[in-house]
């Protein structure tokens, strides 16, 4: 039994190099970039991984000034404008000079002050112009502090009760689209829209790059829970329709560099930034996100499968990808005029000949000395009976 052993696990280290490389239908979906070819389609990668997948809702809205941070300029006693330091749209200073007065009083020159900003802040309004008569009851300038700002989300009064103060909400600006803020809510508007059966839920949204203006219209992705543990990818790697979901995943072989495969997935929930998947992939599986659209249009790529693998394994590969059996290199090489030279690429490989030639040596050495072994252990064992 243990010569069998031996015998079957010898077998099977010399029949290594026929194994198939890929299945027919891994090679019909793998593409085979050159560096260039990557670098030009931008490909980018992540691992598939298992993450707190968010279960969101979603909803338009649009930013609104926090009214607690407005302020105006005005004048105490009537006057006139002669002079101004800031215009619609400037960034003031608190306590900065940006009106001068000139009173009613008599005088020559007649008495004049210096109106001053109350807040820092951006001005939003004015009213103000050279020789623009001033009176009391007359707001000059408004002056806004847009360090934090409203956003205001229209939600469907079913899903209020879901939502609670310090719910968080992943918030899309259309002027600002390379970037995403994320707002806390604080409360619900005062009354419901009866027309449209929403009701407007408020979030804080710091802002201190100033680029959120109010009136810009957001996209909120409602965050009412978590999930742990589950499955998911950039939503940007997804391809495909809902009927039939696929990725393109980087192939397993190490040595084939710049080679993908397409690779059927199903898909469960989805929020804004990722989606998660129930089947067809493993963690740590790196799954291209920027590029895979292009990846779609590569067709077979610049390299071809065959190619790709000789030169990553050594030795030949069938058009499929398929390791090349011993028959298929004899009918190849015949093809070829027989002479152990490459005719279209179809002949045997110096590398794999000697291959070939080195495991057969080795397999019939070891069967020849595995069959004689049996035999001198049987004329010891004579010769032990024969001794007196």
């Amino acid at each position: 039994m243990k010569r069998i052993l031996t015998l079957t696990f010898i077998l099977s280290l010399t029949a290594l190099p026929m194994r198939a490389a890929v299945t027919p239908e891994e090679a019909a979906n793998t593409v085979i970039l050159d560096e260039t070819g990557e670098k030009n389609l931008k490909i980018e990668t992540v691992e598939a991984e298992e993450t707190d997948f968010e279960e969101t809702v979603f909803a338009l809205g649009r930013i609104e000034v926090v009214p607690e941070r407005r302020s105006v300029v005005a004048s105490r006693i009537p006057g006139r404008i002669v002079e101004l330091k800031t215009t619609l749209g400037t960034m003031v200073q608190a306590n900065a000079d940006v009106a001068r007065l000139e009173s009613r009083q008599p005088g020559d020159p007649p008495p004049s002050i210096w109106l001053k900003a109350p807040t820092s802040g951006l001005v939003t309004e004015s009213a103000a112009r050279i020789g623009e008569p001033v009176d009391p009851d007359k707001a000059l300038l408004e002056i806004t502090d847009l360090t934090e700002v409203y956003a205001v989300a229209r939600v469907p009064e079913h899903l209020a009760s879901k939502l609670k103060p310090g719910s968080v909400a992943h918030i899309l600006v259309a002027a600002q689209s390379a970037e995403k803020f994320d707002g806390t809510l604080l409360r619900f508007g005062t009354s419901a829209d009866k027309a449209s059966g929403t009701i407007d839920a408020i979030f804080a949204l710091p802002n201190p790059s100033l680029t959120l203006r109010p009136g810009m219209r957001a996209e909120f992705s409602i965050v009412l829970g978590k999930r742990e543990n589950v499955m998911s990818i950039p939503r940007l790697a997804l391809q495909g329709d809902a009927t039939s979901r696929t990725v393109y995943r980087k192939h397993y072989d190490a040595a084939l560099k710049h080679t993908y495969v397409r690779v059927p997935v199903l898909t469960g929930a989805m929020n804004d930034r990722f989606v998660e998947v129930t089947s067809g992939l493993i963690a740590g599986d790196e799954i291209v996100t920027t590029g895979a659209y292009s990846l779609a249009f590569a067709g077979k790529g610049s390299v071809s499968l065959k190619a790709a693998l000789d030169a990553a394994h050594g030795h030949e590969h069938n058009e499929d990808g398929s390791e090349s059996t011993p028959a298929q290199k004899a009918a190849a090489a015949a093809k070829g005029g027989g002479d152990g030279h490459e005719h279209g690429g179809s002949a045997f490989g110096g590398l794999t000949i000697f291959s070939l030639a080195g495991n057969g040596l080795l397999l019939v050495l070891l069967v020849v000395a595995m069959l004689r072994k049996p035999k001198t252990d049987e004329t010891a064992a004579i010769k032990t009976e024969v001794q007196p």
